[in-house]
């Protein structure tokens, strides 16, 4: 721990002393391995050993991130696990200037530990006043990246730009998206990704990201299934998620259901009515593998069913006939039973209207879904999936 304080940067990236024989009439030969590198593992073993001295190292570990790519890689691990610790992290997000210090880097094309960055970042985001404070927070437009002025709408295009290490080669920024998703756990939040952004060509921020519902990362995917679902617990904004580019909108629904669906065939009657990016999808089209991906998209659609505008665009855009597919091709009883709810909201009667039960429903009252055997054969919403 000492190390880390040592005012002369040779000695602090001094780990062990060696056993060779002394050269150059020095007493000892010092190795390359940096105290850094020896206390990652107590970081997660042994966290309180962190707190020595008035948390004096961490103190330390806030400035090495900006040492040796090696130094700071290390450095920025320890502040990872460590900031599960609640005093821990709501002293790294009081420190205005280590917080500057992690958005410089981050958002540069050239920056190596970019990656765990991004994990530092979102963990950081787990403090409701962090998270907050990033959708007012005020720094300098890292052009070309962003043309806004505010820390959430740079991290928002550096999510979308530097996908696939489009921006940075040595980054994805896919752990950003569980920064998304706890911010949209708050009002504020939630409003900001709704509202269209002057700073961004009256672009609506969540719909930069709903396109990443089929990406092959199923980190990116999982935070982003996550940040919808949060935003969809604003019924006032159902309308917008609802509506299609075209009038303004979202465009929602296709980026929820596609994951759904499989290379299955519906009859005329089932698509008259789908939405045109549902029809005609290829024969090896896959549906989606993560079952918690697959619960959190039922659940946003079951949040859409709270207005009666939601419960009369699903019913106008078919989610039956995908839904029963996904029931009657999915071997988790969770999945399953989400797909029981969703269904019996989407097919009841609404108050004072009659219609026919659908053919898979049963007709006891309960309206649950009833999965076809093959032949011859046989509550917490606001939950958001830490980082680490």
């Amino acid at each position: 721990m000492e190390f880390l304080h040592h005012g002369n940067t040779e000695i602090r990236q001094i780990g062990t002393i060696s056993d060779q024989p002394p050269r150059h009439n020095t007493t000892y030969v010092l190795t390359t391995t940096t105290a850094a590198e020896n206390l990652v593992g107590y970081s997660t073993a042994q966290p309180s050993l962190f707190k020595y001295n008035n948390l004096e190292p961490i103190k330390d570990l806030r400035l090495l991130i900006r040492g040796y790519a090696q130094i700071a890689h290390n450095a920025i691990t320890m502040l990872i696990n460590l900031s599960e610790d609640r005093e821990i992290l709501d002293i790294l997000v009081a420190d205005k200037t280590f917080v500057e210090d992690v958005l410089v880097r981050l958002t540069s094309p050239t920056e190596p530990n970019a990656n765990l960055l991004s994990m530092l970042i979102a963990n950081l985001a787990k403090s409701d006043p962090f998270a907050e404070s990033l959708l007012s927070r005020k720094r300098d437009v890292p052009s070309p990246l962003s043309s806004s002025p505010v820390a959430i709408d740079q991290l928002l295009d550096l999510f979308v730009k530097g996908a696939d290490g489009s921006y940075n080669k040595a980054a994805d920024y896919d752990y950003l998206s569980y920064l998304f998703a706890d911010s949209a756990r708050h009002e504020a939040g939630r409003t900001h990704f709704l509202q269209p952004r002057k700073e961004d060509g009256d672009v609506v921020p969540l719909s930069k990201i709903v396109v990443f519902t089929e990406h092959k990362s199923d980190i990116r995917r999982r935070g982003v299934a996550s940040t919808i679902k949060n935003c969809c617990f604003d019924s006032a904004a159902h309308a917008q998620l609802l509506k299609t580019d075209g009038e303004g909108g979202v465009n929602l629904l296709p980026y929820v259901l596609l994951p759904l669906m499989g290379p299955e065939d519906y009859s005329d009657e089932d698509t008259e009515g789908m939405l045109d990016e549902l029809q005609l999808l290829p024969p090896d089209k896959s549906r989606e593998s993560d079952k918690e991906i697959v619960k959190t998209h039922l659940e946003t659609l079951l949040l859409l069913t709270t207005t009666r505008e939601g419960r009369d665009r699903l019913r106008d855009v078919k989610v039956y006939p995908i839904i029963r597919e996904l029931h009657m091709h999915s071997d988790d009883e969770e999945v399953q039973e989400a797909c029981d709810r969703l269904v019996q909201v989407v097919m009841r009667d609404e108050e004072g209207e009659e219609k026919p039960l659908p053919p898979m429903l049963d007709g006891g009252g309960a309206g649950k879904m009833v999965q076809a055997a093959p032949e011859d054969d046989e509550d917490d919403e606001d939950e958001i999936v830490e980082v680490l």
